[in-house]
């Protein structure tokens, strides 16, 4: 492998190791020569998330600027040019290797510009807008790395897994998102709860929740939890070796609820995180799983709420 298309996959490897730990260490039960494409498709979403997120002390236009710049630099490889950049290489040679569909990197890209002007959603469906260049693509860019026995059955139950992934890290993400001035609980939803901007500035300042939040956030958990209910197809029909990677990763993010619910639904008064101890025994559970079995929803109260 060329030397520098081979930094540029360990400089993805890193920032994945780095910034995704629950995927990273799911990605780790791939076959070794899947994994660096994995660690490929981590490094463009988190570069181009740090250049929106991790810029915070420059102007907006300035931060648009650097996006632009970073997306056109990228375009350009995709139409053949030499790239000059420490990991596009990785992300270019992954493209081509599995010919991803490309709409899904502009979709992505799309999203990214979203989060430099817009602060709040006011619908789902706004949000779900969102989502899709988010969230949904990024399933959608995995599932021919992964391999599949039945593409076209696995592709919305992997677009769903995107939104489930996404939803839960807003959930859990809450003051963190507040501090960026956004929130990604939809307006309408607030407003269901009777649930203000304001009231969930003073709840991350008191460092607690109150009883109408409680209530929101264990609303968007099931909401959550609906998304995981449509993405459980999808994963026995991966290719046995994906499997055991993405049971992982399914179990650890739906852990992620639990751990919400397990705090009173209580976004504020700690970051929700599933402890390692039991971060070891999932994957090691996926690695025992016979390929094809179905995976088990996260939550033990979704399908009476769905019900509901």
């Amino acid at each position: 492998m060329d030397v520098d298309l081979a930094a540029a996959y360990d400089r993805c490897r890193e920032l994945h190791r780095r910034h995704g730990r629950t995927y990273y260490l799911a990605t780790r039960l791939l076959p070794a020569w899947k994994r660096r494409h994995v660690h490929a498709l981590y490094g463009f979403t988190r570069y181009a998330d740090e250049i929106v997120d991790r810029t915070e002390d420059l102007p907006p236009a300035e931060r648009a600027a650097r996006l632009r710049e970073w997306s056109d630099r990228f375009v350009a490889g995709l139409h053949g040019a030499s790239v000059d950049d420490p990991l596009l290489p990785a992300v270019l040679h992954t493209i081509a290797v599995f010919d991803l569909d490309r709409d899904d990197f502009a979709s992505f890209l799309r999203s990214m510009a979203m989060d430099l002007t817009v602060m709040s959603y006011p619908t789902y469906d706004d949000l779900l807008d969102y989502m899709e260049g988010s969230a949904a693509v990024i399933g959608t860019m995995m599932l021919p790395i992964l391999g599949s026995s039945d593409p076209a059955a696995a592709r919305e139950p992997a677009r769903q897994l995107g939104f489930a992934f996404q939803l839960t890290n807003f959930i859990r993400d809450v003051a963190e998102d507040l501090d960026r001035g956004r929130t990604y609980l939809p307006d309408e939803d607030l407003a269901k709860f009777d649930v203000t901007r304001a009231d969930l500035v003073a709840a991350k300042a008191a460092g607690r929740t109150t009883p109408r939040i409680r209530e929101l956030i264990e609303y968007e958990v099931t909401r959550a939890q609906a998304h995981y209910l449509a993405a459980a197809p999808g994963i026995p029909l991966l290719n046995p070796a994906s499997q055991a990677c993405m049971r992982t990763a399914y179990a650890l993010y739906g852990g992620i609820l639990d751990e919400v619910a397990a705090q009173d639904y209580d976004v504020f008064v700690r970051r929700a995180l599933v402890p390692q101890r039991r971060r070891m025994a999932v994957a090691a559970r996926a690695l025992l799983t016979p390929a094809g079995t179905p995976v088990q929803v996260p939550g033990p109260a979704l399908e009476p709420a769905l019900a509901g």
